[in-house]
Parts: C-alpha cells; structure tokens; sequence
C-alpha cells in the first residue's frame, strides 16, 4: 500500500495522481434514500501509474471503464482499487469513468457524523474534512483541486442546490434534473449538494447572493442575512475581491449543531435566523471561509488553523466595522476564555482528534492580533491582501505564510519568533499590546 498522504485523515488521498475535473451524474430517490451515480474523472498522474486508487464510502463500484475498456474495481482496505489498461506515464492524463450506486449515509469517525446526510425532508452533504467519499469516488484530500460539473436528477418538486453556477434545468413527468458549473478548481470536501423543497430567494438584481430556504421562511431568511451585503464590503475592503461568481445561502428545515461551509456556498440551519451576534458572527464565519480555506486552501491539515483562526479573525473585524464590539474587545473575551481553558494543545500541529477544536479558532485568531498590533493596521491588510491575491485558488502552509508576512514587517520584527509560542507552544502567551 502507497504511504499515507496525511496522518490526519488516514487512507483517504493520493500522491500519485490529481483530478483535473469530476464530471459528475446523480440520480438521487428521496424515498427510499437511493443514489445511482456516473463519476468520469478527468485524471493526470504524478508518478508513473497503473492503479488508480479512489476513496468510496458505504457504496458500490457496478462499472468501470477507461477509454472505452472494462476495468475491474475491486475494494482493498479503505480503498476503491482500478487497475489501469496500461501504465500510465507521469504527466499523462486518462478518462476514468465510473458507475455506482447505493444507499448513501454518514461517516462516523471522530469528528462525528460527515458525508451525505437525510433530512427531515430532503438531503444535506457536510463534506469536511472527509465526507466527499459517501457521495463520489474521489482522490478525497485538500492537497488536491479539480473542477467540477454536477448533474441531479431528484424528486419533482424539489431543487438540487450545487458548487457553481445553474447552467441548465429540465423538468420530466416526476423527476427535475438540475445542472451547475463549478469552474474555479476546489478541494473534494468544498463540494456539495443540497436538496430541498426549497425556493430561491434572490438578494440583489445581478444573482451574485441568492439563499434557498423552503417556501414561509423568506421573510426571516432575509432579516438574518440582512447584514450580507455589509460583511461583504468589509472582507472585500480588507481581504480582496470575493474569489467566485456567486454566493448561495441554504437554509434547511432542521435545525443544524453549526453552519456548514463549501466553495461558495454555506449552509444554516433554521436555529441560524437571527440578529443576534451568536448567528451573526457564524454567518461572517462562514462567508469568510470562502476566502480562508476554499479559496486558499491548506496543503495538509495540520495547518487548519490557516483556515478557523482567520475565520475568527474576521468574525472580529465585522464586528469592530458593524459598530458592535471593537476587534481588541474581541481578542480580550478569547484571551480570557483561553486563559481559564486546559493548555495542552499546540494549535499549529494539534493532531486529528483536536484539529476542530475551539481553541485551535481563538488562538488562530489572537495569533494574527498579535501579528496586527506588531506591523501596524496598513500593513496588516496590505499583507493580507497580497497573501490572497498571490494564492488565489490554490494551496497554503503555514511556513509560507511567515515567510510572506515577514516581508511586510518593520525591520527589527521577527514574524515566525512572535508566532512561535501562539502556535507551536501549549502555554498560552500574555494578551498582545
């Protein structure tokens, strides 16, 4: 068996090839919860390849099939194992094209319940960081981009909701087939269906925001993202352009733990519609996410704080523009929250179990308070800015990150030495000045 790609999320990925674009058909049965499903996978190999090996939970491979030639798909361990016609040269890319299908459900590992999931009414996927695989053989890591194209047929009368853009959609006796476009390359775990008796609510005449919520919700839809728009400059003003087409808002009819985020898309549940800074502050969350992780995305897990510990941040910077607490005040209520918590993780490499952690999100976040307070508001945010800019849908570590902050620090500043103790240290540092 070929090493592990990431001790995080164990036998799930590869090194030995990437997926340039899933080209993906679903067929999806409420009733009886049943998923008939074509995967063709755009594939170029890294390393001399003649297995491909695919990640695939709780359903079965029926055919499979490369350039016209029946293959044979067998299951080996955690994998879905496809024996190639011929070695394939690195560098060289093939069309891999997979039939499946069964009764999708959850991953219960130790971040709970992942994957593909029933709803009192319909169905959610929460992808991160290893639920892509309940729905679609995929190379299941973040390491790893692709474009997408999804097609689903369901139930007449409800709406499949995509990554992308809606290029088409076709109504049969009882079944509505919905087809998006996902262009911008994302990791697996960002990709996403949702499917509901929901109608569209559109917020502004270009369909730049859209939510989808089930008929009788509208009204509460709109007051709880009332603040969409706002949060939007402010991340624009101090982040950059907003990385894709189009945001959508779904908002299921359960109630949901957290909201869910995938690229350019997040999902709330009907405990989530409120003004509240509690809600508030999970909607700028999981919009900021479409900049921290979905745009720029962490090369192994290990750095997820690259993802929540910026995210926090701007859950603070919204709310010091919204005219609410100040950013400082913010930090202040973490820090003190920290100082009365255990002190036993390191939040740059905290290990699987702990990579959700609250705290790997507030000290992420106090991190770069820290950083602030050190080189100044101006260049903070030019920093920042750059930092998208120059990664813009693609992948980001930690020692990248230093290294490019370092070149907007004052001379005598040592980034990675003001960082060290916040993330590779247990013992919490005093509140930055």
């Amino acid at each position: 068996m070929p090493q592990q790609l990431d001790d995080y999320t164990k036998h799930h990925g590869s090194e030995q090839y990437t997926v340039e674009h899933y080209d993906l058909e679903l067929k999806c049965k409420l009733a009886s919860n049943l998923l008939e499903g074509k995967a063709v996978l755009h594939i170029r190999a890294l390393v001399d390849l003649d297995v491909v090996r695919l990640n695939l939970h709780g359903l079965r491979v029926l055919k499979a099939t490369c350039q016209g030639k029946k293959l044979a798909a067998t299951k080996r361990h955690h994998r879905i194992e496809v024996k190639l016609p011929a070695m394939l040269p690195a560098g060289e890319q093939v069309e891999l094209a997979l039939r499946y299908a069964g009764n999708p459900g959850v991953d219960n590992g130790m971040w709970g319940e992942v994957g593909w999931e029933e709803l009192t009414d319909g169905v959610l996927i929460s992808g991160q960081p290893t639920g892509a695989a309940t729905w679609f053989p995929c190379n299941d890591h973040p390491s790893h981009k692709s474009s997408y194209r999804f097609s689903i047929t369901t139930d007449a009368g409800y709406r499949a909701v995509a990554n992308g853009e809606q290029v088409s959609y076709s109504r049969a006796a009882s079944a509505d087939t919905w087809v998006y476009e996902q262009r911008e390359p994302i990791a697996s775990y960002m990709a996403t269906v949702q499917i509901g008796r929901y109608s569209e609510i559109p917020f502004d005449t270009e369909g730049h925001l859209l939510a989808y919520a089930v008929p009788g919700m509208d009204l509460a839809v709109r007051g709880a993202f009332a603040k969409q728009g706002e949060m939007a400059e402010v991340f624009e003003r101090h982040f950059g352009p907003y990385p894709y087409a189009s945001y959508k808002i779904v908002v299921v009819d359960d109630e949901l733990e957290i909201p869910l985020e995938a690229a350019g898309l997040s999902i709330f549940g009907r405990n989530h519609l409120s003004l509240d800074w509690e809600a508030q502050r999970l909607i700028a969350h999981e919009f900021s996410h479409q900049w921290w992780g979905n745009s720029l995305t962490l090369k192994r897990w290990t750095d997820i704080w690259l993802h929540e510990g910026f995210a926090c941040f701007s859950e603070w910077l919204y709310s010091e523009s919204a005219g609410l607490l100040s950013l400082a005040d913010r930090a202040r209520a973490a820090w003190e929250k920290l100082e009365q918590s255990a002190q036993d993780l390191v939040i740059g490499a905290p290990g699987p179990e702990l990579m959700f952690d609250d705290r790997v999100y507030k000290r992420g976040a106090l991190a770069l308070f820290a950083l602030l307070g050190e080189v100044g508001a101006e260049a903070f945010y030019a920093m920042l800015k750059e930092w998208v800019a120059t990664h813009a849908h693609g992948h980001v570590d930690t020692a990248a990150f230093l290294a490019h902050a370092q070149g907007f620090a004052p001379g005598t500043l040592d980034v990675a030495a003001l960082l060290e103790p916040w993330l590779y240290e247990q013992a919490l540092p005093a509140f930055p000045r």
